[in-house]
This record gives C-alpha cells, sequence and structure tokens, in this order.
C-alpha cells in the first residue's frame, strides 16, 4: 500500500487559519508565497543561510524556507504581514523606516521579524557569542552594537544598511517592544538610543 506524499493541513498564520492541501516535501515559505499570496517573506537562497525569509512561529523567529509546512500546524505563524495594526506599525518596522534600516528593502520583511524574535530573546536574557557574562543570575547583557549585530548576523543585507538596522533594533529595543507580534512600544523614548548603540 503506497502511502500518501500529501496532505490537507491548517495553518494559522497573522490570527487567521487557512487550510490548504500540500505535498509533505512543501516549504513553509512556498506555502507562504505560493499558495496563500502572503509574499512578505522573501526568497533570498532557499538554503537557510541569508534571512530572507524569516518569519515567528510561537514567537521565535526560524527561517521559512527549511521549515516544513505541516511541521508548522498547530503553531502560530507571524509574517511581516501581520504586524502591524491597521495603520499602525509595529514599533520595529517604524524604526526601520525612521532610520533608513532599508535601502532596495527585499531583506526588509526578515530582518523586521528577526528583530523582534532578537528583542525578546534579549530581554529574556539569552546570551549570545558575544555576552560577557553568561550565568543566568546576569540577566540580560547590555544590548550594544555589537550584541546586535552578532544576534542579526543570520540576515544578510546586500545593500549594506547594517549600519542603520543596528539604530532601529537598537531604538526598538530600548523603546521597551516585546515581541508581542502585534505588540506595541510600551513606556519609553523611542529617542533613547544613544546606550545601547555605544
Amino acid at each position: 500500500m503506497a502511502l500518501s506524499t500529501s496532505s490537507v493541513i491548517t495553518l494559522k498564520i497573522n490570527g487567521e487559519k487557512y487550510t490548504l492541501p500540500v505535498d509533505h516535501r512543501t516549504t513553509l515559505l512556498d506555502a507562504l508565497r505560493e499558495r496563500l499570496d502572503l509574499t512578505g517573506s522573501k526568497k533570498g537562497c532557499d538554503q537557510g543561510q541569508c534571512g530572507a525569509c524569516t518569519v515567528l512561529l510561537d514567537g521565535r523567529r526560524t527561517v521559512s524556507c527549511l521549515q516544513l509546512a505541516v511541521a508548522a500546524e498547530g503553531h502560530e505563524i507571524t509574517t511581516v504581514e501581520g504586524l502591524a495594526e491597521g495603520d499602525r506599525l509595529h514599533p520595529v518596522q517604524q524604526a526601520f523606516l525612521d532610520l533608513d534600516g532599508y535601502q532596495c528593502g527585499y531583506c526588509t520583511p526578515g530582518q523586521i521579524c528577526s528583530a523582534i524574535g532578537v528583542i525578546e530573546e534579549h530581554a529574556a536574557g539569552w546570551p549570545s557569542a558575544v555576552t560577557d557574562d553568561v550565568r543566568p543570575e546576569a540577566g540580560p547583557p547590555p544590548l550594544t552594537a555589537d550584541e546586535i549585530r552578532e544576534r542579526m548576523s543570520g540576515n544578510l543585507c546586500r545593500c549594506g544598511a547594517y549600519v542603520s538596522i543596528v539604530e532601529a533594533v537598537a531604538r526598538a529595543a530600548a523603546a521597551g517592544t516585546s515581541a508581542d507580534t502585534r505588540g506595541r512600544a510600551s513606556a519609553g523614548s523611542a529617542n533613547d538610543t544613544e546606550g545601547a548603540v555605544a
């Protein structure tokens, strides 16, 4: 008896449920772009190396070109299309816009989704490769430019907008942005980025 190579799955994306038949080999990226017309996530390398396809899966960043669509069933998926609330941009989107954290814009959706994940990981106290004190009791390290660069290193920008990207992540983090993907900045100055990028 031959096993089926396809399934009907239901994906919860940006708060909406989508039911669709997929081949078991279909990546989440291809399901988003080709089947559901959610084209914000970009196909760059298609090998998990550039980060252009980054989305949030249960609030954690993942490269959707390596995630099978069938394995994403039952999880909360957030794409760049689901970040804004109406005309109000997510604080990370606004920071990228205000500080020119993009040029051609191709990598920007992945950069923004990754930045949201970075801010949440940092707030939770997760260390990076450049964190000096990795003891849990040390708490989150200062979110310096080096920390941001290391944490965002999986997202490539062919235009070289890295300086502005670091500043945008620092501004959003300083404003108290959480990874609540529909979140808004809590109290805090959006202009207070000095200590964060020093």
